[in-house]
């Protein structure tokens, strides 16, 4: 066999071999038939068996992968239910990464060392994932910091969807002059001179954040292929193996979306993907939904990539921007508009997802969807759901849970939670969102990031949050009322994806006839300390039966990848997500961490010994509780 060895389990000649088999595993399987196991085989991508070692044996042929897991978790592969990934892999490789950098310091000394290498005419920019929360300083970089570490070279440093921060450089690439006047909902702040000082406000919008990050130089051609199968590498390296992607803005259909077709096509995605179509152009958004319905419909593709609906807005004049650092945005009436979409949606059987950051909002919209199903109308078999939803009240769950609808929800409060909390104090933070409420009425809710302009893309920190209630900065936003069980946070992070994709019974649990979607934990996720759930890596991520990702005993049984292009790419020299270590250890661990620190000591005194600058032979022992 190819891969390591395992006493007891022998090839026989069989004709319904499996592919992979995975054994030696503590197995959640998320089906409350068996919820445990401790092997499981998988062929042409389906899972045949799952049980214990008898069980698959009869499926291990001469050209059966075995891969011991040597007693680690093992879980069904990770859904992020609300994932940017299309837009994320078309600029992966141009970004450097602040995801869970520790401090300040450190940051400045990623970007002074990325700018060095960074050619003329191109940025260096840091694109979400981080929060100033997290930083031991508390506190964002100045403009006089981006200044002194890249003089020349633009900087360009998104920090959430509140602000940005540019050197002098970037202004004058970006063309930010004393005469360009704020755009509507955002703010250049000026000096007493009235000349930019290189502070971008969202008030509320971020479209100025999302106009200037567009002017910066974008991937072509081969390196887009590059940069989204080194993005979707990094996600599995987490254990994700699908997610839904929420379209966005500057993301176009179908010219940005022809990357990931033509990975598809090849078979080199290494992540399923759901995605959603989200019109781009205020005032244009009918004329693109029509197109759109003409063009394809829901859940054309296959289990790889395929259409899931409309949204995540469906009218621009309906979005509510949700910088918890500015007061909520004060909508004109934009119903009128609104229901002509949902209509159009209804009417050829296209579902949909809605950003909806504030209850005010969400009761307009349901409004609208509850004069259509007045006329029977809505929701006509289409799936439908709200994205966010940090202020929804009981009584518009009650109404969403009349219609039909969903929920997915996101922890942006594990970056904004202290933005939220200064806003609309304790009280009001404690129930954002109001995540036990939603899954007491019965609602299907799924979990996610929103990542990567917000909050990173590594879902154990999400994860964390659903479990802890902490923000990244570790105040605690959520209590314990409305927090969720390990068990039920990872359903949302499983099972409830799959069901949001209309999935449900195919993928997110461990099952015979359920894809081969599975991941081997660095940690056991539902015994590690609390603050170690976000600490968790996968070692082993499969998709479909084929090893996606791979490291420590298991290195080398992944697919290669082309090198990251172009070389000087801040993810060749930093990589993606900046891991730190858990703060738990367990006994063993800890012994041999000691064990490791006492051989270093006596490396040390040798090296010392051989230099004169101690005596040769170690000192005799010494214990003063039993003098000689």
């Amino acid at each position: 066999m190819s891969t390591m060895p395992v006493g007891g389990l022998v090839p026989r000649a069989t004709d319904n071999a499996a592919d992979l088999v995975v054994r030696n595993a503590k197995i959640h399987t998320g089906d409350p038939v068996r919820p445990q196991a401790e092997a499981i085989a998988v062929r042409d991508g389906v899972i045949t068996v799952v049980g214990d070692d008898n069980d698959v044996a009869p499926q291990v042929g001469p050209a059966t992968k075995v891969v011991d897991a040597l007693g680690r978790r093992l879980i069904p592969g990770l859904n992020d239910a609300h994932l940017h990934v299309i837009r994320g892999g078309l600029n992966y490789v141009l970004e450097l990464r602040w995801d869970g950098v520790p401090t300040l310091r450190q940051g400045l000394a990623m970007l002074r060392e990325q700018a060095a290498r960074t050619p003329k005419g191109q940025w260096v920019r840091v694109v979400g994932g981080w929060s100033a929360e997290q930083f031991a300083e508390r506190r964002l970089p100045t403009v006089a910091e981006l200044n002194a570490a890249a003089p020349d070279t633009p900087v360009f440093v998104l920090h959430l969807y509140q602000s940005a921060v540019l050197n002098r450089a970037a202004l004058k690439a970006a063309g930010f002059t004393r005469d360009t006047p704020d755009p509507r909902g955002g703010q250049i702040v000026r000096g007493r001179d009235g000349e930019p000082t290189g502070m971008l406000l969202a008030a509320p919008s971020a479209l100025i954040l999302y106009s200037t990050l567009a002017k910066a130089p974008v991937l072509e051609g081969e390196d887009k292929k590059t940069s989204t199968r080194h993005f979707l590498r990094e996600l599995n390296r987490f254990g994700l193996t699908s997610a839904i992607d929420a379209a966005g803005g500057f993301q176009n259909f179908p010219d940005n979306y022809s990357t990931v077709v033509e990975l598809a096509k090849t078979g080199q995605l290494s992540l399923r993907i759901a995605y959603h179509l989200f019109p781009q152009t205020a005032g244009q958004e009918i004329d693109d939904l029509t197109r759109w319905i003409e063009m394809a419909r829901p859940e054309d593709g296959d289990e790889w990539l395929r259409l899931n609906g409309a949204g995540e807005n469906l009218t621009w004049a309906a979005a509510d921007f949700e910088n918890f650092a500015q007061p909520r945005p004060e909508h004109a009436d934009y119903e009128a508009e609104f229901e002509k979409a949902v209509r159009l949606l209804m009417e050829n059987g296209w579902g949909f997802r809605l950003h909806a950051t504030y209850d005010e909002t969400i009761r307009r919209d349901l409004a609208v969807f509850e004069k259509l199903a007045a006329e029977g109308l809505f929701p006509a078999g289409n799936r439908w759901l709200f994205d966010h939803a940090e202020t929804v009240s009981a009584d518009s769950l009650d109404r969403i849970a009349a219609l039909g609808g969903a929920m997915s929800v996101q922890n942006r409060l594990s970056f904004q939670g202290e933005a939220f909390v200064r806003r609309y104090g304790p009280g009001a933070a404690a129930d954002a969102p109001p995540i036990r409420a939603m899954l007491e009425r019965g609602l299907t809710v799924g979990a996610g990031t929103d990542a990567t302009r917000v909050s990173t893309y590594n879902p154990w920190v999400a994860l964390h949050w659903l479990v802890t209630g902490r923000t990244v900065g570790d105040l605690v936003v959520r209590p314990p009322h409305n927090r969720v069980d390990r068990r039920t946070a990872l359903a949302m992070f499983t099972e409830a994806g799959a069901a949001l994709s209309g999935e449900e019974g195919l993928k997110g649990i461990l099952r015979p006839g359920c894809f081969g979607d599975l991941a081997v934990l660095s940690e056991d996720y539902f015994t590690v300390p609390e603050p170690d759930i976000a600490h968790i890596e996968s070692l082993l991520t499969v998709v479909g039966g084929r090893i996606v990702y791979a490291t420590a005993e298991y290195e080398g049984l992944d697919e290669e990848l082309p090198p990251v292009s172009p070389e000087w790419s801040p993810v060749a020299h930093f990589g993606g997500y900046q891991a730190t270590p858990g703060t738990g250890l367990s006994g063993a661990r800890q012994a041999e961490l000691l064990g490791q620190a006492v051989a270093e000591s006596e490396q040390h005194r040798q090296w010392r010994a051989r230099r004169g600058l101690t005596p040769e032979s170690a000192s005799s022992f010494f214990d003063p509780c039993f003098p000689l």
